[in-house]
């Protein structure tokens, strides 16, 4: 039998201190019945003695102390999972709002799960095409790595996330792939447009959406990125499946963390977030990655906004060190019409030589992605200087190399959200472009890929 308690002391924010429990855990689920009989939920943040605080997930707003019941569940806030969730889509903390019918569990699973053991892992090296050269060319993605998407206020990375769960396919594999959607404090326009989206391509037949609506209680987005990995967890370790995840918006979840940090009247760290945020965080993104003698993957894709754009701040500065590189969207592409806007120089995968070469993308992709990425910031600095000195400044080769890199914003990055192509194509819209520069000037391709692929004209 649960024991209940009437013995509510205090509510402050989203937190409840009750006094008199006992045999209580750490991240129990709590069950708090209001005065007017409507039922919320909460989970144990602290014990100190005979006092527990809990955190509420639907709000404190109406609670009367003196007539509120308290019962503590004895279990963690679990998720129950099933194969039949493709398709669905539920709340943040896992309740179906699609008009379906209830999922029926194959078992019921602790949605903070646990890390995996290092020794265990696997090391990424297959690769995922996304459809999106900037990605594929020169950042590849690989499986089982955690490659996060770094954005600023008003940047179309909703657009890009989409574009990224419609196109993502595994190359040559007849394992099932699916993607694990986690959306955190987005507004309903945002939320209709994934559903939308997902609905009109038939990406949702092999999807799982959890949405978390900028209205819903904050404290909610602490779970709901736990939720949408739980049940990555299951259909990539349990039913084999390769699983994307990818989880937007990061910077949402971390202003939860700092209103629940604020009401617990802790320490602040920087600009005013807990102590902990890197560890949490870190929670969050090793839940992604391959184990060894399992068949299944997840790869991870966290999307955060930058506030004022500011790369050094600590969610994405903490992001950077914890996960294998970075997507940046430039607001300067996106202002001159570029889509995506995704700025190759700052960004990074440090895993992509695992992912590519002969039998995994084409034998000539890694000399080709170096020469791309160095014509590229030549030809900018080459722009640069010509807008200082004027053209009568520039040489041949830093005229052809200032080409080079129009060119490359026009058609390489600027291949808007719709169009989807394939490793290959990418691969050969590079040597297209580099037929601009000088065939003296490609130092950093092999002669006899050069012999191959420079003489193939369109």
């Amino acid at each position: 039998m649960l024991k209940e308690y009437k013995s509510v002391q205090e509510v402050v924010g989203p937190l409840m201190i009750v006094e008199g429990v006992e045999g209580i855990k750490y991240e129990e689920l709590v069950e708090i019945q209001t005065q007017t009989g409507e039922k919320r939920r909460g989970r144990v943040l602290e014990i100190d003695g005979d006092r527990a605080m809990i955190q509420l997930f639907e709000g404190s707003a109406g609670i009367n102390l003196k007539d509120t019941t308290v019962r503590f569940l004895g279990k963690p806030l679990e998720l129950g999972v099933s194969e039949d969730m493709i398709g669905r889509i539920f709340d943040g903390l896992g309740n179906p709002i699609d008009k379906g019918p209830k999922i029926i569990p194959e078992k019921r699973v602790d949605i903070n799960g646990s890390p995996i053991n290092p020794v265990s892992r696997d090391y990424p090296s297959e690769f995922i095409q996304t459809g999106i050269s900037t990605i594929d060319g020169l950042n590849t993605l690989v499986r089982g790595q955690k490659l996060p998407i770094f954005s600023g206020s008003g940047l179309p990375h909703n657009n890009v996330a989409a574009q990224i769960a419609r196109q993502a396919k595994v190359l040559g594999d007849d394992a099932k792939f699916a993607v694990v959607f986690g959306a955190m404090g987005i507004t309903f326009e945002e939320a209709q447009f994934f559903i939308d989206d997902f609905t009109k391509t038939g990406a949702i037949d092999r999807a799982v959406l959890f949405i978390n609506l900028a209205n819903d209680p904050a404290i909610e987005r602490i779970s709901t990125p736990r939720m949408a990995l739980t049940c990555a967890e299951y259909l990539a370790f349990e039913k084999g499946m390769h699983v994307l995840v990818i989880l937007t918006d990061l910077t949402n979840y971390a202003e939860a963390l700092r209103e629940v940090s604020a009401a617990r009247k802790e320490v602040p760290g920087r600009r005013g977030y807990p102590g902990y945020l890197y560890t949490d965080l870190s929670q969050i993104y090793e839940r992604a990655g391959k184990i060894k003698g399992k068949p299944g993957s997840i790869t991870q894709i966290p999307i955060l906004t930058m506030p004022e754009d500011d790369i050094t701040h600590p969610i994405p500065d903490l992001t950077g060190y914890i996960t294998e590189g970075q997507i940046i969207l430039s607001r300067e592409l996106y202002k001159s019409g570029i889509q995506p806007p995704i700025f190759v120089i700052p960004s990074l995968s440090r895993l992509k030589d695992k992912g590519i070469g002969k039998g995994k993308t084409r034998e000539d992709h890694a000399d080709t992605m170096n020469q791309i990425y160095a014509g590229y910031a030549s030809g900018r600095e080459a722009r640069e200087l010509a807008v200082i000195l004027g053209d009568s400044a520039l040489s041949d080769a830093d005229k052809a190399f200032a080409k080079f890199a129009e060119n490359f914003d026009k058609e390489y990055v600027n291949q808007g959200y719709e169009t989807n192509r394939s490793i290959e194509e990418t691969l050969d819209l590079g040597w297209k472009l580099l037929r601009v520069i000088p065939r003296t000037e490609l130092k950093r391709i092999r002669v006899e890929y050069l012999d191959k692929y420079l003489t193939d004209k369109d």
